[in-house]
């Protein structure tokens, strides 16, 4: 039987995206037929047992795809030691196969975000080199200066770290869509903090062709099938 790389199979058995995968290997939270191990490169088939913590993976038979609504105080992650709510809380009860979030959004923010068990659609909508727009309507207590604005189309760099956007819609005084490719951890909180404003409001309208418009705060839906194929497509 062909075998394939230990993260592309966790991926495929929901575990997560296939980064994410890679960082459980390198914990040393994963085994291979009771064998724990902590470096990439193995090769496993469907004849090997995987473990992740414990539990048997199984590769995925029916793959999930949600588009949720956000709300802001609702936390990205599978557990919070502080006992915040966790945006898949929105969902648990209707959808009871254990899910991921595709990216992120902090805390604060609130918007649209994919959840699904399907790891290499997370790596293909996460990856920058797929060129997924991502647009986020930000609000600033500060009317936002164009000279900002016309840097960050530009490209500044914080602290070692490259900041860049592909376009921008101002639509008030303090508020501006952004579009972005590559969103990193905290980047529009970052930027506007390096320029001394203030960030009101951040919320995700669209990612790739799909929008927020008709799904209320903390509903869901599920994504169609040509949705689906069309971040597919992207390979």
């Amino acid at each position: 039987m062909d075998k394939i790389r230990l993260q592309l199979f966790m991926a495929r058995s929901g575990a997560g995206s296939r980064r994410k995968c890679e960082e459980y290997i390198a914990e040393g939270r994963v085994c291979i037929n009771g064998r724990r191990v902590s470096v990439q490169g193995s090769k496993v088939s469907q004849e090997d047992q995987i473990t992740l913590d414990g539990k048997i993976l199984h590769p995925v038979k029916k793959k999930v795809y949600l588009a949720v609504h956000k709300p802001t105080r609702y936390i990205c992650s599978n557990s919070d030691d502080q006992n915040r709510p966790l945006a898949s809380d929105l969902f648990k009860d209707a959808v009871n196969i254990r899910l991921f979030h595709v990216g992120r959004l902090d805390f604060l923010s609130s918007g649209l975000i994919f959840y699904t068990n399907d790891g290499e659609f997370s790596r293909l909508v996460s990856h920058p080199s797929s060129g997924i727009e991502k647009v986020y309507s930000v609000e600033s207590k500060n009317e936002i200066p164009k000279e900002v604005l016309e840097s960050y189309l530009k490209g500044i760099t914080i602290e070692g770290v490259r900041y860049k956007l592909k376009s921008y819609s101002r639509k008030t005084a303090n508020t501006v869509l952004f579009t972005l490719e590559e969103g990193k951890n905290r980047e529009i909180r970052n930027v506007f903090s390096h320029f001394h404003l203030t960030v009101k409001k951040i919320h995700r309208v669209r990612i790739g062709i799909v929008t927020i418009r008709g799904i209320p705060p903390g509903a869901y839906r599920f994504l169609s099938q040509k949705e689906i194929m069309w971040f597919k497509k992207l390979k």
